[in-house]
C-alpha cells in the first residue's frame, strides 16, 4: 500500500470535482434511480443542493456547507440545505489504504460523513453489499467519531452492523483537522485517526461482503436517526472542511 493511485488536492489551483457526482435532493434511490424512501433512508432532514452556498473550493479547501434555507420540492418543505458527493463510476477500489484530511462542524444533529458503498451491488441489495463508514461523527459530541461496518443478509434479525468509536485526547476533537483513515486488505479492515489504529475487524470470506470494489462519499446531514436528538440551528451554517484525499495500493 505505499503506490499514490489517486490523490486530491483541493487547496491547489484549479481544484476541481471534475471526478465527482454532486447528489441533490432527499430521496433515496436504488441503482437504477428508483425511489426507495424519504430522507436518504436515515430520516435526514436536509435537501442536498450544488449551490455555491453549500458546496465550494475555495485556498481553504473543499467545502460542505449545512444552512437554515427553506427549499420547496412538490408539495414538500425543507428547512436545511447541505451538500452530498461521492466518486460513483469515477474511482472505486478493492482493498488499499485510503486517507481523508478533515475538519468537521459540531452542534446537536450535525452529522458529517466519510463513507464507502459497493460500485456494483453484486450480492444484493443493501446491507447484503455492505457499507464501510470510515468516518461519522455527531456534532453535540466533537470529542470522538465512529467508524462502521454494515452487512448482512437482510435488513432485520440478520444484519450486523460492526460500530467502534475513537475518542480524541482532552482538548481535541472533530473541530480541528485530522487524518481519518481506513486500511483494507483481504483479511482486515482498520480504521485509524492522524496514523493512530484504533479498531479493526477480521474479514471472513463468505460472510463479509468486503472483497469488492467501493466508491467514496462526502456529506453532511442535518437530523437523522445516527443521533436522534433536536436540531441545535444556532450551529448553521455549519462547514466540513476537507483539504486533501490520498490513496494508496
Amino acid at each position: 500500500m505505499s503506490k499514490l493511485i489517486w490523490h486530491q488536492d483541493f487547496r491547489s489551483d484549479g481544484a476541481d470535482l471534475s471526478e465527482w457526482n454532486i447528489r441533490l435532493g432527499n430521496d433515496l434511490v436504488d441503482d437504477d434511480g428508483n425511489f426507495i424512501t424519504t430522507g436518504w433512508g436515515n430520516n435526514e432532514q436536509q435537501y442536498y443542493t450544488d449551490n455555491a452556498s453549500n458546496l465550494y473550493i475555495d485556498h481553504n479547501g473543499l467545502h460542505l456547507c449545512a444552512r437554515l434555507e427553506t427549499v420547496e420540492y412538490g408539495d414538500r418543505r425543507f428547512a436545511y440545505t447541505s451538500a452530498k458527493i461521492d466518486t460513483k463510476n469515477h474511482m472505486s477500489f478493492c482493498y488499499g489504504k485510503l486517507i481523508v484530511r478533515a475538519k468537521l462542524p459540531t452542534g446537536a444533529g450535525i452529522w458529517p460523513a466519510i463513507w464507502m458503498m459497493p460500485q456494483d451491488s453484486v450480492y444484493g441489495a443493501w446491507p447484503k453489499s455492505g457499507e464501510i463508514d470510515i468516518m461519522e461523527a455527531k456534532g453535540r459530541m466533537p470529542d470522538r467519531v465512529y467508524s462502521t461496518l454494515h452487512h448482512g443478509t437482510d435488513m432485520g434479525p440478520n444484519k450486523t452492523t460492526d460500530e467502534f468509536d475513537y475518542h480524541f485526547e482532552q482538548g481535541g476533537g472533530i473541530h480541528e483537522f485530522h487524518d481519518y483513515g481506513l486500511e483494507w486488505s483481504e483479511d482486515v479492515i482498520r480504521w485509524t485517526v492522524d496514523g493512530y489504529c484504533f479498531a479493526e475487524r477480521r474479514l471472513e470470506p463468505g460472510v463479509t461482503p468486503f472483497d469488492q470494489r467501493f466508491f467514496l462519499i462526502l456529506n453532511l446531514a442535518v437530523g437523522g436517526w445516527f443521533d436522534h436528538v433536536p436540531i441545535e440551528e444556532s450551529a448553521l451554517p455549519a462547514v466540513m472542511t476537507v483539504t486533501g484525499i490520498w490513496l494508496y495500493q
